[in-house]
C-alpha cells in the first residue's frame, strides 16, 4: 500500500502530470490573447474597435485551433510577464524580439523576414506543435502574406523609398 501511494504520489507531482496549455486552452474554448491598444499598426482601437496586424492574426489562429479569440488590453511592461503567469495564453510580436534563454517563455517557430514571434509558456510541446502547424496553415494558403501585405504596405514601400 505505501508503495503505490509513493508512487502515485511521484506521478502527481512529476512535470509530466501537468495538464498540458492546449488541455486547458481547449475546456476553456477560447485563446486569450494579450494585446496593446496604441500599438498601430499591429493592435490597435479604431471607433472603439481592436483591429490591427495581431488582432487579425489572433483572430485566424483561434480559428485555426476551433477556439474564439480573446484579445486582453494589457500595457507592454506586463504582456510578458502575463504570458509566463498565464494571465495570457499568448501574445503576438512581428517585431522579432528574442526571449532570454533562461526565460521561462517559449515562441513559435519563426516566418518571414521579422519573425512573426509567438511567445507563450514553455514546456508545452502540444500547444507548441499546434501553434505551430496553425501558423503554417495560416502561411501556406496566403491568408499571412494578405495580413503582412494589408497592415506593412505602406512600411515596405517607404522603407524601399528611403523614408
Amino acid at each position: 500500500m505505501r508503495l503505490t501511494i509513493g508512487v502515485l504520489l511521484a506521478v502527481l507531482v512529476s512535470p509530466l502530470a501537468q495538464a498540458e496549455l492546449i488541455d486547458e486552452i481547449n475546456d476553456r474554448g477560447e485563446l486569450r490573447i494579450a494585446v496593446q491598444t496604441d500599438n498601430s499598426p499591429y493592435s490597435f482601437k479604431e471607433n472603439e474597435q481592436l483591429t490591427g496586424f495581431d488582432i487579425e492574426l489572433g483572430q485566424a489562429l483561434a480559428k485555426e485551433l476551433d477556439l474564439r479569440a480573446e484579445f486582453i488590453e494589457t500595457a507592454a511592461a506586463e504582456v510578458l510577464t502575463g504570458v509566463e503567469s498565464g494571465t495570457y495564453d499568448i501574445t503576438v510580436d512581428k517585431r522579432g524580439n528574442e526571449q532570454a534563454a533562461d526565460s521561462p517563455l517559449t515562441t513559435s517557430k519563426p516566418f518571414g523576414n521579422e519573425k512573426l514571434v509567438i511567445p507563450f509558456q514553455k514546456d508545452n510541446p502540444a500547444f507548441e506543435s499546434a501553434l505551430n502547424n496553425a501558423l503554417q496553415r495560416i502561411k501556406d494558403d496566403g491568408r499571412l502574406g494578405a495580413l503582412e501585405q494589408k497592415w506593412f504596405k505602406g512600411q515596405a514601400q517607404q522603407a524601399a523609398e528611403g523614408h
